[in-house]
């Protein structure tokens, strides 16, 4: 039994996939997992790769008079704007985050959905924090694609953040028989990110602090993706049987 699932069947096989400029690929991926899993042809498994620079709108962003304004702003900016079929509003990733696609075939999928925003909260928080990271769950005012389950990270003696600032976005997709919980961590140059969520939140006059948007770097300097995914995989560890496809 794992702290997300107690219906897991096998390992968590775990699948590195190298870097891709296919943004469009990349996220259609998880959703293409998803249904492979639900249909039985794999067990649970956690996608985890870099990404090529994206802004993913959520569905509800596309019904704003300000979407396209704020879609050719992120292309200008050299990020791929595309619609994600999970839920939440507008979030910026590129090469220095680490997206973690955590997938498990389960029968009761839509009765645990809250259960598994607080436990993988927790656990990546946990994972964080073993690098120094003061990190916590829950959302911070004023943080881009906001959520109770977002996983914010406090400033400490050496941060170069003045406050509190996102470090994980997580959402979920749910089908019949299987779950997709898609995370977004934030590790290093957030410099971008905050530029072209600063534009895209104004185009689309939602409301947005970009002191909130930082990454893992900023609170510890030197941070890596690979510190980052190291950490992740031996919290992982501590709960389920991990393996490497």
């Amino acid at each position: 039994m794992t702290a997300w699932n107690s219906a897991v069947v096998g390992p968590l096989t775990v699948v590195r996939e190298g870097a891709s400029d296919d943004a469009a690929r990349d996220l259609a991926a998880g959703v293409d997992l998803l249904q492979t899993v639900r249909a039985g042809g794999a067990g649970p498994t956690l996608r985890i790769y870099r990404p090529a620079p994206t802004l993913a709108f959520g569905q509800r962003d596309t019904r704003l008079s300000g979407y396209d304004d704020a879609a050719r702003l992120a292309a200008d900016a050299g990020f791929t704007p595309l619609v994600r079929r999970a839920g939440g509003r507008a979030a910026a990733y590129h090469r220095g985050t680490l997206i973690v696609d955590h997938v498990e075939p389960d029968p009761e999928a839509v009765l645990g959905h809250q259960g598994r925003f607080r436990a993988l909260g927790e656990l990546y928080a946990r994972a964080l924090g073993t690098l120094g990271v003061d990190a916590h769950v829950g959302e911070i005012e004023g943080e881009y694609c906001p959520g109770e389950f977002s996983v914010h990270g406090n400033p400490g003696v050496y941060s170069r953040a003045a406050r509190p600032v996102k470090l994980v976005g997580t959402a979920q997709r749910v089908v019949a028989g299987a779950w997709l919980f898609a995370s977004v961590f934030v590790v290093q140059d957030s410099g971008p990110l905050r530029a072209v969520l600063t534009d895209v939140y104004d185009a689309l006059d939602l409301p947005f602090d970009p002191a909130t948007a930082g990454a893992v770097d900023d609170l510890v300097p030197g941070a890596t993706v690979a510190d980052v995914e190291d950490a992740l995989l031996t919290a992982y560890a501590e709960h389920v049987e991990v393996a490497t496809a």
